[in-house]
C-alpha cells in the first residue's frame, strides 16, 4: 500500500512540473533564395513549380581545323631547273669565285637573334636588308631603311627558296642559322661541291636522274629540264647514301629483300633479342646453304650466328622495299625502292635510310622510267599499266630497252641554269675538314688581281633572276676518267 501510494505522488508531481514549463522554441524558417525582383510574399507558403529540365547548352561548332604548316625544308616539285647539267662544275666555281671576293671584302652582317617578319622596324632588320642585297635576293636600290615591308618579304622568300626552306617570308630560326652561315663557309660549300662533281665522269643522255643526297631529292629530266621532282629519303649520317654513276636498267616489282650482313648485325639480331617473334612479324624467312627453311629457334639470337644464313623478306606492301626496286648496278651495290615507310617523306630530316634511296611517289617516278617503251596494253607505259602489276605480290621484272643515265651527287652548293645559287647543309660533314683546314687569316689573299676584286666589291651580287627558265639543251662536258673507289658492300633499303 505504501509503495503504491509513493508511484502515485510521483505521477502526479511530473504532470504539474509539465503544465508549469515553458513551450519549446519553434524551429526557425529559412526562406528559399530567391533574388529581390523575384522574390513573392508568403513565398515559403506557396507551392513549388516544378523544376524545368535544364536546357542543353549548345555546342559551339568545330572551328576548322588550319591547314597545316609547311615543311621546314622543302622540295619545289614544280621546279624544272636540274641540279646537275652539262656545264654545271663550270656554273657552280664562277659562284665560288663570287662568294671568294664577298668574304675577303669582309662578308656580310650577323644578324641577331629573334624573328623578323612584316610590319617591324628595327635596326636589325637594317642589318636585314644589307644581308640580302650583298647576295642579290634584295635589289641594291632597296638596299637601306629598317622597315620590314613587302619587298622585303619577297626578298626572304627568294632567300628561303634557294636553302630548300620554306617560302614563308619570314625570318625563324632555320632562315636566321642561314643568314648566320659565313660567306668563307659558302665559298667552301661551293668549292668541294665543284671539286667533288668535277671529279665525276657522268654519261648524260636525252634523259637522266639525278639525286642531290643534301637536298633529299630525286629529279627525272628531260631535254634539260626536270619534268619530275620527288621527295626521298637518304642514308643516315652512320650509314651515308654513296655517291654514284651508273645507268638505271630494270625495275623489280614486287620484290623480295635480301637483308644484308650489316643490317643482321646492327638491327635484326638486337630486335630478335627483345621480340623473338620479330621475324614472323616483318614475314623474314632464313635459309641455309642448302636452300633449305630454318626456324628461328634454331639459332642462338645472343651470338652473331645469324650472319651465317640468308635471311629473305617475303614481298608485299610490308616489305622494307615497299613494292618497287630500282635496279642500278654499281660497286657500292645500292638502288632506289618503294617503302612502307611513307610517314618519313613528310619529315624535316630525311636522312634515315641505311644507304640506298626511298622515293616518294615511286609509282610515277616508275612510269616516267618506263614511258617510252611499249607497255603491256601495246601503248606506251601509264600509271595504270603500273598499278595493275601491283594488284598481286606476284613477282615481276622489267628491263628497260634504254638504260637511263643516273647520278647520285654530294652538291651542298650548286648553281641552276639559270644562274641562281644554292645551298643545302652539309648533313655528312664533307665540307666540314676542308672549311677547318682553310679558315681564313685575318688577311686573307685571293688568286684573283686585286684590281679585279676591288671593281668588283664596288657592285652587289646581281639580283637572282626569278622568271621562268627556258627551254635549253646544253653541250656535254669532255670526259674525265674517274680514280678507282673501293667497293663498299651497302645493299641496304
Amino acid at each position: 500500500m505504501r509503495a503504491a501510494l509513493i508511484l502515485a505522488g510521483s505521477f502526479l508531481a511530473s504532470v504539474a512540473l509539465a503544465q508549469t514549463a515553458p513551450p519549446p522554441a519553434p524551429a526557425p524558417h529559412i526562406a528559399p533564395q530567391t533574388s529581390e525582383k523575384t522574390a513573392a510574399p508568403h513565398a515559403a507558403e506557396a507551392p513549388k513549380p516544378a523544376a524545368e529540365k535544364p536546357k542543353p547548352v549548345a555546342k559551339a561548332k568545330p572551328k576548322p581545323a588550319p591547314p597545316p604548316m609547311p615543311l621546314t625544308r622543302v622540295v619545289a616539285k614544280d621546279d624544272p631547273r636540274p641540279t646537275v647539267f652539262p656545264g654545271a662544275v663550270d656554273a657552280i666555281q664562277d659562284a665560288a669565285e663570287r662568294y671568294r671576293q664577298i668574304y675577303e671584302s669582309g662578308g656580310w652582317p650577323q644578324l641577331p637573334a629573334g624573328t623578323y617578319k612584316a610590319g617591324q622596324a628595327s635596326e636589325a632588320i637594317a642589318l636585314l636588308r644589307q644581308r640580302l642585297a650583298r647576295e642579290g635576293d634584295l635589289d641594291a636600290a632597296h638596299a637601306m631603311g629598317n622597315a620590314f615591308d613587302s619587298t622585303l618579304t619577297q626578298a626572304v622568300k627568294s632567300f628561303q627558296g634557294r636553302h630548300g626552306l620554306a617560302q614563308t617570308g619570314i625570318v625563324g630560326t632555320l632562315t636566321l642559322k642561314a643568314l648566320n652561315v659565313s660567306a668563307h663557309e659558302r665559298f667552301q660549300q661551293l668549292n668541294e661541291s665543284a671539286k667533288r662533281l668535277r671529279a665525276k665522269s657522268f654519261a648524260f643522255g636525252p634523259r637522266y636522274v639525278v639525286v642531290n643526297i643534301p637536298s633529299a631529292s630525286v629529279e627525272a629530266i628531260a631535254h634539260g629540264q626536270v619534268e619530275r621532282r620527288h621527295i626521298a629519303v637518304v642514308g643516315k649520317a652512320d650509314r651515308p647514301s654513296p655517291e654514284v654513276e651508273t645507268r638505271i636498267t630494270n625495275v623489280n616489282f614486287n620484290p623480295t629483300w635480301t637483308v644484308p650482313v650489316s643490317i643482321i648485325k646492327k638491327d635484326i639480331i638486337p630486335k630478335m633479342q627483345k621480340d623473338p617473334s620479330y621475324l614472323a612479324k616483318s614475314k623474314i624467312r632464313i635459309f641455309g646453304a642448302s636452300g633449305a627453311e630454318i626456324e628461328p629457334t634454331r639459332i642462338d639470337w645472343n651470338t652473331e650466328r645469324a650472319t651465317a644464313f640468308t635471311l629473305r623478306q617475303d614481298p608485299g606492301s610490308g616489305n622494307s622495299l615497299g613494292q618497287i626496286r630500282i635496279d642500278m648496278p654499281n660497286r657500292e651495290a645500292v638502288y632506289m625502292h618503294d617503302t612502307p615507310s611513307k610517314r618519313l617523306f613528310a619529315r624535316d630530316d630525311r636522312f634515315h635510310s641505311s644507304g640506298c634511296v626511298r622515293v616518294e611517289g615511286v609509282r610515277d617516278f616508275v612510269t616516267w622510267l618506263l614511258a617510252p617503251m611499249s607497255g603491256p596494253g601495246g601503248g606506251p607505259w601509264d600509271r595504270k599499266d603500273v598499278d595493275d602489276l601491283l594488284t598481286t605480290d606476284a613477282r615481276k621484272d622489267i628491263r628497260l630497252k634504254e638504260p637511263v643515265p643516273v647520278i647520285w651527287a654530294y652538291l651542298t652548293g650548286y648553281v641552276t641554269p639559270d644562274g641562281m645559287t644554292h645551298f643545302r647543309d652539309d648533313v655528312y660533314g664533307l665540307d666540314q675538314l676542308a672549311i677547318l683546314a682553310t679558315a681564313p687569316d685575318e688577311t686573307p689573299t685571293s688568286s684573283v688581281p686585286a684590281a679585279k676584286v676591288r671593281a668588283h666589291l664596288d657592285q652587289p651580287m646581281p639580283q637572282h633572276a626569278t622568271s621562268n627558265v627556258p627551254r635549253v639543251l646544253y653541250a656535254a662536258p669532255p670526259q674525265r676518267a674517274s680514280a678507282p673507289r673501293p667497293l663498299v658492300q651497302r645493299i641496304d633499303p
